[in-house]
């Protein structure tokens, strides 16, 4: 049975960004970039501890969006956020961006960084599809899989059986004029259907694994529940 630990936090929604946010700059540029098979990932590290805190944001989205809640996550374990193909500081797409393409590349991303397991998988939105994936992908046996996972937290998941009916994408004045993040977002959108059925065939119970999600996208809030699930899984 999937063991899920509801987190009902009434606190005002965060604002979320297409573009960095003023003043938060370390996320910004590129910082690591790592090779993912033909093509490199912007990948930012920072803080130390186990397990580490590996961050996914929600569609059409980059690492930024996390500026808020990695220092306080930092300061109890290894924090890192990354941006997927076409994304933040990360070279633009080669193939459809499904939710199976981009657990995949979290895969190779998670090998040739040498990132240190235990994972505890952060993911917003649909970034919180992409991350069921892998670590359904790691709970598989018989899949080549780097990542051992050992929690989630799943900030307002997007759901297989419950895409959103309005997929017109809002983009920010400045990065509509990118090519690499216009192509990048309207694949992600384009291939949810896709990506719902990848993640749906791969769908089994989570068994043990704990899952927490958080109902509003408040930092105080994520925060919140991922040092809960830091200092559960402490030894």
């Amino acid at each position: 049975m999937r063991k899920i630990i509801s987190s009902m936090f009434l606190l005002a929604a965060a604002s979320v960004h297409a573009a960095p946010p003023a003043g938060q700059n370390a996320l910004a540029g590129a910082q690591m970039k790592v090779d993912v098979g033909g093509h490199k990932l912007n990948l930012y590290c920072t803080g130390k501890g186990s397990p580490t805190a590996l961050f996914e944001a929600d569609l059409g989205r980059a690492g930024w969006d996390w500026s808020a809640v990695l220092p306080a996550v930092a300061q109890r374990a290894r924090a890192c956020v990354y941006d997927r193909g076409g994304l933040g500081a990360s070279d633009p797409i080669l193939r459809a961006a499904t939710v199976a393409n981009a657990s995949k590349d979290l895969n190779f991303l998670i090998k040739n960084a040498g990132l240190e397991a235990p994972f505890v998988l952060v993911g917003a939105g649909y970034g919180a599809m992409v991350s069921q994936h892998l670590a359904l992908r790691s709970r598989n046996a018989g899949a080549t899989v780097a990542a051992t996972v050992v929690g989630l937290v799943l900030v307002q998941p997007m759901h297989e059986d419950a895409l959103p009916v309005d997929r017109g994408a809002q983009l920010d004045t400045a990065l509509a004029r990118q090519p690499a993040y216009w192509r990048a977002r309207a694949s992600e959108l384009d291939s949810l259907d896709t990506s719902a059925n990848q993640l749906r065939t791969a769908r089994k119970p989570f068994g043990e694994l704990p899952v927490i999600e958080v109902r509003q996208a408040e930092p105080a809030a994520i925060t919140a529940a991922i040092t809960q699930l830091l200092d559960r899984l402490k030894p």
